[in-house]
């Protein structure tokens, strides 16, 4: 697990008295995530999980929390911040920010099946719509901006063609980001993580129930189909060389454009929005593997994963219907 911020129960209970949450029960590490430390806390009263926030400041986390609260009271399944006393739902735990949330029911499904895939997509577009009424902006901090600013830290770790391959693709998206299509694309607020490991679902594997979305600790306002682009990148893949699986991509994306249709300037920036996020999640990975934050103990992704991925979709993107 990556503790940057161990919690005592002693921790946990002076924190839970800011709450009407009942009595701390137990607290456990959860072993998953590089970004934040996190805890499932079982109460008197139910089941939660604690936030610390590492990187995320005070100023940055309303939008977040404020994000997740609106799109509970929305009727989406994702956790729902907790709030103190003093109606405050964000706090302050050895001098860093955090929250308590509900703990939703289910657990991710690492083998989707086009079933899964579905459930995905339909529960993405639904989750897009209601943000759509939300009151604050917040720019997705991990965008062109974040990767123009972090690739040249990364590229004396990586050899002549990766290098050649990540600026060519950096260039074509900072070029493709003043065209009129790219400005024509809907856009709001974004969860831009929606990886298997932040669904989970309840039921059976025949038979799957959305139990929510979780993590949206990197979410912000960007374009929709950036969205949508990272959830495939993931979902509907062989893993082994990053191709699409036909029958898992379609279930996905027709769930989606049942519940919101693709526009016609979507459906021109499907390839680059593809690309785009597989550069950002190979940047990412590049940065924690080269590049790591100290932690107790921090087993960051393999990189070349993403890079295999978007290799892929240079070489073929799917034309995106619905």
């Amino acid at each position: 697990m990556a503790v940057f911020t161990p919690v005592s129960d002693s921790d946990a209970q002076h924190l839970l008295s800011r709450y009407s949450l009942g009595e701390l029960v137990s607290l456990r590490g959860i072993t998953a995530g590089i970004e934040n430390t996190n805890y499932f806390l079982t109460t008197t009263q139910g089941e939660y999980v604690l936030t610390i926030f590492e990187v995320l400041t005070f100023e940055q986390l309303p939008f977040y929390i404020e994000l997740m609260h609106h799109l509970a009271e929305q009727g989406i399944p994702v956790p729902e911040p907790q709030t103190d006393c003093d109606g405050l739902r964000i706090g302050k735990l050895h001098g860093k920010p955090c929250a308590i949330v509900t703990r939703l029911n289910g657990g991710y499904e690492p083998d989707p099946s086009a079933r899964h895939c579905a459930l995905a997509g339909e529960t993405l577009a639904r989750t897009h719509l209601a943000g759509q009424s939300f009151g604050i902006h917040q720019p997705n901090l991990r965008g062109l901006a974040w990767w123009q600013a972090t690739i040249p830290q990364v590229l004396p770790f990586l050899n002549g063609e990766q290098t050649e391959l990540i600026q060519a693709v950096l260039r074509e998206q900072t070029e493709f980001a003043q065209t009129s299509t790219y400005q024509q694309l809907p856009s709001g607020p974004a969860h831009c993580d929606l990886f298997r490991d932040n669904v989970l679902f309840d039921g059976t594997f025949e038979s799957p129930r959305m139990g929510g979305f979780i993590d949206f600790y990197f979410a912000g306002c960007d374009t929709w189909l950036f969205d949508v682009a990272v959830s495939v990148n993931d979902w509907c893949i062989n893993r082994h060389d990053g191709s699409f699986n036909t029958e898992k991509l379609n279930a996905w994306l027709s769930a989606y454009a049942a519940v919101r249709p693709f526009t016609d300037a979507e459906k021109a920036a499907w390839p680059f929005m593809l690309q785009a996020a597989a550069l950002r999640f190979w940047v990412s990975r590049l940065y924690d593997f080269f590049l790591p934050r100290p932690a107790q103990t921090l087993k960051p992704h393999d990189p070349t994963h993403f890079e295999r991925v978007l290799v892929a979709r240079r070489a073929h993107a799917p034309a995106l219907t619905g």
